[in-house]
């Protein structure tokens, strides 16, 4: 008869879990989160669960929520090692899409993954979403770190958005009363934002081989152009809604312009887009000749320029550029609502 040994213990830690790691992460978390503090937050960081308020200023408010993520644009962040913008596309992406509805961004959850938590990377990464968040106005109010030994490769990580907004009943924008004639205007992007990325990576393939990566694209070392964050539009946008009658708004994302325009449009109403009405920055004109592609896949893959998306009505459209150029936003008038017919949502010619 064979007397059983004792087991080696086996520790949390051992299995590739590593508590403290998790708790010192929370630590350097709090203080940025703090930053995002605003009215209706009544538990932030730490509990189970976070409480907010709605704002009592809103007579019948209409919750509105999104979630995304920032695709294989993380792939370059770990190649590159470029953690301390990631976060910001992650807020961008999520507040982006409830604004279309005409909604203010109230609270935002991230979710982080990974499979050995590295304190520092996740630390800029999370930086990066407090940012965004402070920058939209919106409380980072809780999240979830995820150390999942196994799942994923060292040093590589998911990431997941969560925003809930807020709009008046009697405001939310729908896009029902977009006519023929309506002005269509365009707020420039801040490059690619985080959409196209597996194309992206492709051209950046293509150009490494053939040894033609540029140093420099729109007066910005090559990494930077292309990591360069999503443009929060939330602050301007708000305060041009307020100042004008606004009847849809598109965030130009997966799908590009060509996608997303039709979306917020009215049956039977098409975007007439002109051609060459915004201008093509050296980074997407690099990217149409190392990809090789036309301008009709140019514009379903890509933002091409155009990150947001405003119609309104033509007597309405000078003062509401204006509204948005003194803000800091680059605006061009781009187009008009017109009958579709038999032919695209979305026409560029």
């Amino acid at each position: 008869m064979t007397q059983s040994s004792t087991p080696t213990p086996l520790s949390y830690k051992d299995a590739g879990v590593d508590i403290d790691a998790g708790d010192a992460l929370v630590e350097r978390i709090k203080p940025l989160a703090k930053k995002t503090m605003r009215e209706g937050v009544l538990a932030g960081i730490g509990g189970f669960g976070a409480l907010f308020e709605v704002p009592k200023r809103y007579k019948e408010p209409v919750l509105v929520s999104g979630t995304d993520g920032v695709g294989t644009k993380l792939k370059l962040a770990f190649e590159w090692n470029m953690h301390d913008t990631v976060g910001i596309d992650l807020v961008a992406m999520s507040v982006n899409d409830v604004l279309v509805q005409g909604a203010e961004p109230l609270f935002f959850l991230d979710y982080f993954a990974c499979g050995k938590l590295d304190v520092d990377t996740a630390a800029a990464v999370i930086g990066g979403i407090a940012k965004g968040c402070e920058l939209s106005g919106c409380a980072l109010i809780g999240g979830e770190t995820a150390e999942m030994p196994g799942m994923y490769p060292a040093g590589e990580y998911d990431l997941a958005g969560f925003a809930v907004g807020a709009v008046e009943k009697s405001k939310i924008l729908t896009g029902a009363g977009v006519l023929p004639g309506d002005v269509v205007l365009g707020l420039a992007s801040h490059g690619v934002h985080s959409n196209g990325f597996s194309l992206v990576r492709k051209c950046i393939e293509r150009a490494e081989a053939a040894g033609t990566v540029p140093a420099v694209l729109d007066g910005k070392a090559f990494k930077q152009t292309i990591m360069e964050p999503t443009r929060l539009y939330v602050k301007n946008v708000l305060a041009a809604l307020a100042q004008h009658p606004i009847k849809a708004l598109a965030h130009i994302t997966g799908g590009g312009l060509l996608e997303n325009i039709p979306r917020v449009l009215p049956e039977g109403m098409a975007a007439h887009l002109q051609k060459g009405s915004w201008p093509q920055t050296e980074l997407f004109a690099w990217l149409q000749k190392t990809a090789g592609i036309d301008d009709i896949e140019m514009n379903r893959t890509f933002n091409n320029g155009i990150g947001m998306v405003v119609v309104v009505d033509a007597a309405q459209a000078d003062a509401c550029a204006e509204t948005f150029r003194s803000a800091g936003e680059t605006v061009f008038s781009i187009g008009h609502i017109a009958p579709r017919g038999d032919g695209a949502a979305v026409v560029v010619a």
